[in-house]
């Protein structure tokens, strides 16, 4: 079922798979017993061909992943069935042949690359290290084929780059770094588990671009472990959806995008967020509901469209501001080390309208965002709030603020305490402000709770029970406790799947029509922000480039980073993916012959 829509060559058919998986089972021991998370899974994969796994988080889709390398053996997870990969039953191996299998033949690209990379190593040392585990090279020879790997994934200067640590290259530079450990040795699989979450749009097309052309020069075989289809409709030829531990439907990645069989396969396709069109709520309630309860989602009254193809009417520009930033500026460091995030920024936000920050990584969003609930400390510019400027309150005269200015962050794993309850977490802002008894601050917990689509019995769980679409649901609970007029929303959705994303997505959106919220949206994901926002900022080192009403900004942007940063989303449909691929491959080239 291969085709050759993105391989330089199609694989042959009649040649033994490279993997080949039958009646695969992973179990994890828990307090009450094995949870399964794969359940007789089978599929093949040809030398040279591309698999994408999908699936909501839950389905097994790493999990499968990890066993294709064994990597699940010694954490006390059960993995029964048949595993072979190059010839070697992966599941059977010898440690020894397992090492020579993990790198050598097989290498794997994780979905976060400061876990994978050693902090206090300089990544060319940590390739060496990598490539003189399975030959015979001395350390300079190891050396330069580190660099040479470097080179080839396109980190510049890769001489001098090679001996920097991970904290000194960007998310983007990282997964290249990690991508070049795994072709080090030059494999015959590469496994690549969710290498783009995470990642703003242009660099996700980039690493896809490379992974692209890795495959047409070495032949290599790409097993590629994604939630989002617009990620593999450009990248694999085939596709093997999951749903829990099952596979639900398997096939060319063309006709399964085009035309998907199963009701599972239909809703995932449903809940892509996409530049001109909005998802259906319907499809967003769809897909299973997470095992761990029950979740609500209300259909968001305010997604309607004039005739101009904004949100409402309800907005416009004769309102008085909520909220107007003038020529804010953010500085970190001091002399040479100076460095500017926000340079001199200015913008309003208005009751009840949702403005969208969009740009790549190190644009600044983050660093505004914060400056606009006075979590930082701007260094000029001024923030009117509330009849006054707020932007150099000191810490006590911000004290009554705080409840109407909330922030909710891109990590709640980070943000919730693991060792106190999400009720307990959830009361702080509100025993904070206090003024309210114990008894109220639990009721007022509850009914935020159920709020959000939680239940209210949950007060007492912690973090660590939840999943990841369930702990960003407690957070905007948290954000919400204080009753406040304006949340500023972190990249709320950026590390979730896209069921979960568009039902944290509604929430949103119906909170706002019940309550009145202004939101602030930062977001890498411009088709997210579309679904979203009234207006749309864009922003590119530290400046605003364009702004304006999102069907303005989106139908008929004018400024060039605008232009590529749209042309940089991922669409459905595999020819215009390919489309797309060849044009930025050109731009590169041009780039490349006019340095100028």
């Amino acid at each position: 079922m291969t085709t050759a829509s993105t391989a330089a060559t199609a694989p042959d058919p009649t040649a033994e798979p490279l993997v080949r998986v039958a009646g695969l089972r992973v179990e994890f021991p828990t307090a009450g017993g094995l949870v399964r998370a794969v359940d007789g899974l089978d599929f093949t994969l040809a030398a040279g061909g591309a698999l994408g796994l999908v699936g909501e988080s839950g389905s097994g889709k790493s999990a499968t992943a990890y066993a294709l390398l064994d990597l699940h053996r010694g954490t006390g997870a059960r993995v029964t069935g048949s595993v072979r990969v190059a010839g070697t039953d992966v599941l059977a191996a010898p440690d020894a042949e397992l090492r020579r299998l993990r790198g050598g033949v097989a290498a794997m690209v994780f979905q976060d690359p400061l876990s994978s990379l050693d902090p206090y190593q300089a990544i060319g040392d940590q390739i060496a290290e990598v490539y003189r585990v399975h030959h015979r090279a001395s350390r300079a020879a190891a050396r330069a084929r580190a660099v040479a790997v470097l080179d080839r994934v396109g980190i510049p200067d890769a001489a001098r780059r090679s001996r920097s640590r991970p904290h000194e290259f960007s998310g983007g530079m990282r997964q290249r770094a990690l991508i070049a450990m795994a072709l080090a040795c030059e494999p015959r699989l590469l496994v690549a588990d969710e290498p783009t979450t995470a990642l703003d749009v242009t660099v996700q097309a980039q690493i896809l671009d490379l992974l692209h052309e890795l495959r047409a020069e070495t032949g290599m075989g790409l097993l590629l472990v994604t939630h989002d289809l617009g990620v593999v409709a450009g990248s694999v030829d085939e596709v093997l959806v999951l749903e829990g531990g099952r596979a639900v439907e398997h096939g060319p990645v063309a006709e399964l995008l085009n035309a998907p069989a199963q009701p599972y396969t239909r809703a995932l396709l449903a809940a892509v967020p996409r530049l001109g069109v909005p998802v259906p709520v319907a499809a967003v309630v769809a897909v299973t509901e997470p095992a761990e309860g029950p979740v609500t989602v209300r259909e968001p009254a305010r997604a309607t469209a004039d005739d101009d193809g904004d949100k409402g009417d309800d907005n416009g520009d004769d309102g008085e501001p909520l909220l107007r930033a003038v020529d804010l500026r953010r500085e970190f460091g001091r002399g040479r080390t100076a460095f500017t995030a926000v340079d001199g920024v200015s913008l309003t936000v208005r009751p009840g309208e949702t403005l969208g920050v969009v740009g790549e990584s190190g644009s600044g969003k983050t660093t505004l965002g914060r400056m606009l609930v006075r979590l930082l400390d701007p260094t000029a510019g001024t923030i009117h709030y509330g009849g006054r400027d707020i932007a150099r309150l000191g810490e006590r005269a911000l004290r009554p603020l705080r409840r109407e200015l909330q922030m909710v962050f891109q990590d709640p794993v980070s943000s919730l305490n693991p060792r106190r309850s999400i009720g307990e977490s959830i009361a702080d802002p509100l025993r904070a402000a206090g003024g309210m008894t114990d008894a109220r601050i639990v009721a007022r917990v509850r009914e935020l709770l159920d709020r959000v689509g939680l239940d209210p019995d949950w007060y007492h769980r912690y973090p660590h029970e939840f999943s990841g679409g369930q702990r960003q649901r407690v957070g905007i609970a948290r954000a919400l406790a204080p009753e406040p007029r304006l949340i500023v929303c972190d990249e709320p959705v950026s590390a979730l799947d896209v069921t979960t994303q568009a039902q944290v997505v509604a929430l949103l959106a119906e909170l706002q029509r019940d309550l009145g919220l202004a939101l602030v949206f930062i977001a890498h994901d411009l088709a997210v922000v579309r679904q979203v926002s009234d207006r749309v900022a864009v922003m590119r080192a530290g400046r605003v480039v364009e702004e304006g009403p999102v069907s303005q900004v989106y139908d008929a942007p004018r400024d060039p980073y605008t232009k590529g940063l749209l042309a940089a989303v991922p669409v459905l449909d595999p020819v215009e993916s390919a489309t797309r691929r060849t044009a930025r491959r050109a731009i590169r080239a041009l780039g490349a012959a006019d340095p100028s």
